[in-house]
């Protein structure tokens, strides 16, 4: 046994990759890094294997937890986690030995002293976590923000104790881990980052490993990640350690860590929001610290970088696995137009050059050419027939659930939303006839042609995914039936009457005054019937129209018999016109074009929702007009709400008598809990709805719904967008998720990984159940 291996405490700078039997895997990559020239790692230390022996020795806990699990059945759930919870007890209730007591507070206070580092982070490191076969690896505990030496003891115990969550045993036991597991703990000064971002010791673009990549921005890393902000991109050529290119963005918003506990999001200073998130010297100073870990572990990295009080901390870094494992690409040759002209939001993915339309009225659409790329301020559904003729759309404002953002993404058209929020006005900077390269990818537009559009026809292998939890698909536009129905998705969770709409083109009531109303249940119906054969038996969901009066207004014949409104958002829209007697001949004429479809076209899949119903009573009468009309709820034709008030939640028992199911409208449901007008781009730092108060909502409405045995499904724009979502739903017991094309067969695979998961998470007695979810 060498010396350092009989130490309870050592630096993280004393132990190295060869030292995971001492430390464990997390605490020896983490001492590997702190000896790399140019490499600053948080500073901490470990509470070793040895130390873990001692606690179990001094306290005779070894003997007891044999007794405990000798005789225990893993496959027993109940015994399991009676197990469990018996070992970690023993681990919570026992005393640290005085002398382990002593040298881990005289760690905590020397680290305190040098690096003023009064708050810290617990984090444990297994000394099995690298083995191949060692699943349970990730399992066991980390806190942050701890302070004091009493809360420093404590959690230290928790991380030894967490060696034996329910998990952990199973695996050991189901995968003959004969080897005696141990603990090691990390004790390591906590980052309130400044500035954060991640680096790859290589251009992620394509390949060129001549290059370092630097994306940062203010607050912590998480926000780059999931895309909520843009950060800031350096390059740095590797032979002259010079930057080469560098795109500096307006950065509004940051998210914070909070001492004590927490996050969350402000807003950046007004003084920084258009200044570089990084200086040139600290640019050259992270690539230095990139090129070195890269030099070492001889491979291309991908790194997670943090700055704090000044300081530029390494706190990750893992091999980069895309470009490494292919060749590079040839660099294109590239002339001086090839700049960056907008960013902005990218909101339907796509690399597309051609030539510019800058259209700023609805009224001048037909000048648009086929396969041109459509820039305007914000479209809206009569703007619907250029939006498919066109090649790409770029617009000023919006964000990721306005009309250009939702339609574009059914269309499979690329999008770039909300290019003011990153300084420059799309329809200021471009002129029609502008030969521009639209890469909605990554939320970028360049001057000229740049590279091969080849590289956006890939040919997708369509899987072959069973999940318990139905993946639908969000359509409107009829012509794409076809194409769609050929996803793996169980249906269509939300077809939008407003694409057909757009290409009647006048107002129902104006049709009706010249006798032609019969033109448009005709057509309706058959368009309704193109869609449904594409996809029988599969159902298909309609939502009945839902425009606002502004939105109705810009329909031939409209502006007649629609009112102003300051806001039509919150005005006369959805149940409340069907009734009325301003708007129910018209309603009618939807309600006969649905019972056309299915009754001389067979579209037996056909069913209805009924949008923005803001009481029990509105859905009652609704209800009673669609009976009238020879449209009755049954085994083959069900009647949808559509949850996006919170009424809709808050009165679902009682709307339960007149529905067959729900699908929740994220984006208005969000924007009405929230306070926060969804198409208002200075409010998006608001809007988010991953918030818990949304969560709760949504929690809330199935178990509502369930105890009347109806449907819950989701077609708003957010389980496209966020993985996180995903899990979130599937764990709540959601019955249907509906997806934009593009999402749809990363989101089965998503709910297929996490059904397996919450099979063996049940299997293991480990069901993972957030109480915050609940309602108090």
């Amino acid at each position: 046994m060498s010396e350092k291996s009989k130490k309870p405490v050592l630096w993280l700078n004393e132990v190295d990759k060869n030292d995971v039997s001492i430390a464990g895997g997390k605490a020896a990559g983490l001492g590997e890094l702190m000896n790399i020239p140019d490499v600053h790692v948080p500073e901490g230390f470990v509470i070793t294997a040895y130390a873990y022996k001692l606690f179990l020795d001094r306290n005779d806990i070894e003997k007891k937890i044999n007794e405990i699990l000798e005789m225990l059945d893993v496959d027993d759930t109940r015994a399991l986690q009676r197990a469990s919870s018996e070992i970690k007890s023993l681990f919570v209730n026992s005393k640290m030995p005085d002398d382990l007591f002593d040298s881990i507070i005289e760690h905590y206070e020397d680290l305190v002293q040098r690096e003023g580092a009064a708050y810290v982070a617990v984090r444990s490191s297994a000394n099995l976590e690298d083995m191949s076969n060692a699943s349970f690896a990730g399992e066991q505990e980390t806190y942050l923000n701890v302070k004091g030496n009493d809360q420093v003891i404590e959690k230290v115990k928790e991380c030894f104790a967490s060696l034996y969550s329910t998990r952990a045993i199973y695996y050991r036991k189901k995968e003959n881990i004969n080897e005696r597991a141990s603990l090691s703990v990390i004790i390591q000064k906590q980052i309130f980052s400044d500035v954060s971002g991640v680096m790859f010791t290589l251009d992620v673009s394509n390949g060129d490993r001549s290059k370092i990549v630097i994306e940062s921005s203010y607050g912590l890393g998480e926000y780059i990640v999931s895309g909520q902000v843009t950060p800031d991109t350096f390059y740095v050529d590797k032979n002259t350690m010079k930057i080469v290119k560098s795109t500096v963005v307006s950065k509004s918003k940051m998210l914070k860590a909070l001492e004590g506990g927490g996050t969350m999001e402000v807003s950046v200073p007004e003084t920084l929001c258009e200044e570089p998130s990084l200086s040139d010297d600290e640019v050259i100073e992270l690539a230095m610290a990139g090129k070195s870990i890269e030099n070492h572990y001889n491979h291309p990295m991908d790194i997670e970088w943090a700055k704090y009080q000044g300081k530029l901390y390494i706190v990750q870094a893992r091999f980069e696995t895309v470009w490494s494992n292919r060749e590079p690409e040839e660099p294109e040759e590239k002339d001086h137009e090839n700049e960056v002209i907008l960013k902005g939001l990218p909101a339907s993915p796509g690399f597309i050059t051609g030539r510019a339309h800058v259209i700023l009225d609805v009224s001048n659409i037909d000048q648009f050419k086929n396969d041109e790329i459509l820039i305007t301020r914000m479209t809206a559904p009569d703007w619907v027939p250029v939006m498919k003729k066109s090649r790409a759309i770029i617009t000023d404002d919006g964000g990721m659930t306005c009309h250009a953002a939702i339609v574009s993404r059914e269309l499979g058209v690329p999008c770039i939303v909300g290019t003011s929020s990153f300084g420059k006005k799309a329809t200021e900077t471009i002129k029609t006839g502008d030969l521009i390269t639209v890469d909605s990818r990554n939320g970028l537009v360049y001057r000229g042609k740049v590279g091969s559009e080849t590289e956006n026809e890939v040919s997708v292998e369509i899987p072959e995914i069973i999940t318990g939890t139905k993946v639908m698909v969000n359509m409107g536009e009829p012509s794409i039936a076809e194409r769609i129905a050929k996803l793996p998705c169980d249906g269509i969770g939300l077809m939008r009457e407003e694409f057909i709409w757009a290409e009647i083109g006048e107002h129902p009531l104006s049709l009706l005054k010249n006798n032609r109303g019969d033109y448009f249940v005709d057509k309706l119906s058959e368009y309704m019937a193109q869609v449904c054969r594409a996809f029988n038996p599969r159902p298909v969901i309609l939502r009945f129209s839902d425009f606002k009066t502004d939105e109705y207004s810009n329909l031939k014949g409209g502006s007649e018999f629609e009112p102003v409104e300051d806001n039509p958002l919150l005005g006369w829209r959805g149940a409340s016109r069907y009734y009325d007697e301003r708007y129910r001949e018209a309603f009618k004429l939807e309600l006969m074009a649905v019972r056309k479809a299915r009754e001389e076209y067979r579209a037996r899949n056909l069913w209805v929702m009924v949008p923005f119903t803001r009481t029990v009573e509105e859905m009652e009468r609704i209800i009673r007009i669609m009976e009238d009309n020879g449209l009755y709820r049954g085994k083959d034709f069900k009647v949808f709400l559509m949850a996006e008030i919170p009424s809709n939640i808050l009165l679902a028992d009682k709307f339960n008598k007149y529905v067959d199911g729900y699908s929740i409208g994220s984006n208005d449901l969000t924007m009405l809990l929230l306070g926060s007008d969804r198409n208002n781009g200075k409010m998006s730092s608001m809007f988010d709805e991953r918030d818990l108060a949304v969560k709760r909502a949504i929690k809330y409405l199935i178990k509502i719904a369930h105890k009347d045995k109806k449907i819950v499904s989701i077609c708003g724009q957010a389980p496209s967008q966020y993985d996180e979502l995903v899990d979130f739903l599937v764990r709540a017991g959601i019955d249907d998720i509906s997806v934009n094309p593009d999402a749809v067969i990363h989101v089965k695979k998503l709910v297929a990984s996490v059904e397996a998961r919450i099979k063996l998470e049940a299997a293991l007695g480990h069901v993972e159940i957030d109480d915050d979810w609940d309602l108090p």
